[in-house]
């Protein structure tokens, strides 16, 4: 399992098979993926490479567009405290119990214990955007406002891993500053 390009079109094989079982047994695709790749990881022995990274990658930028085009601004603005509370919380309580949880009870290096604590932080909002999407409870008003805390989780994440790897130096101050002229 050398080759780049099969075990590329594993993953690739194995996430149209957490689509499949995921309508024949109704239960949420998020959940099925996460199953899924269990298997392909631990089973299969299959270890990401640069292709199934890049897709990866597109998958979250695409699961982030798709989480903000399913925010109304108006929804957001009407339960903007509630739905901070509840972005900073479902960030907050997963990224510093896995955070612990890696460094104090599995003994990992600070390091990798943050990015752990980081991933599974993320990945719970993934989660629950999908099954919001999957049951339309994001139709509701109460599904608004957990989307909309789930769209406040994604700030949250990248600034946790500015926070904790950045290079703390002039081009970080001229990047700062670029960006709040930009933003402004």
């Amino acid at each position: 399992m050398d080759s780049v390009w099969f075990v590329a079109a594993m993953w690739v094989g194995l996430a149209l098979a957490a689509s499949v079982i995921s309508v024949r047994l109704g239960i949420s695709v998020a959940l099925a993926e996460l199953l899924v790749g269990f298997f392909g990881g631990n089973a299969l022995g299959l270890q990401p490479n640069d292709w199934v990274n890049v897709l990866a990658g597109l998958g979250s930028i695409l699961l982030t567009f798709l989480a903000g085009a399913e925010i109304h601004p108006e929804a957001l603005r009407k339960h903007l405290k509630p739905s901070l509370a509840i972005g900073g919380a479902s960030f907050l309580a997963p990224f510093l119990g896995a955070w612990a949880f890696a460094q104090l009870v599995l003994g990992w290096t600070p390091p990798a214990a943050q990015i752990a604590g980081v991933a599974l932080s993320t990945t719970s909002v993934a989660v629950v955007y999908a099954v919001m999407i999957e049951t339309g409870l994001n139709r509701t008003d109460l599904g608004k406002l957990i989307l909309a805390g789930c769209f406040v989780t994604d700030p949250g994440t990248v600034l946790a891993l500015g926070l904790l790897f950045a290079r703390y130096d002039l081009w970080l101050v001229a990047f700062v500053v670029a960006s709040g002229l930009v933003l402004w």
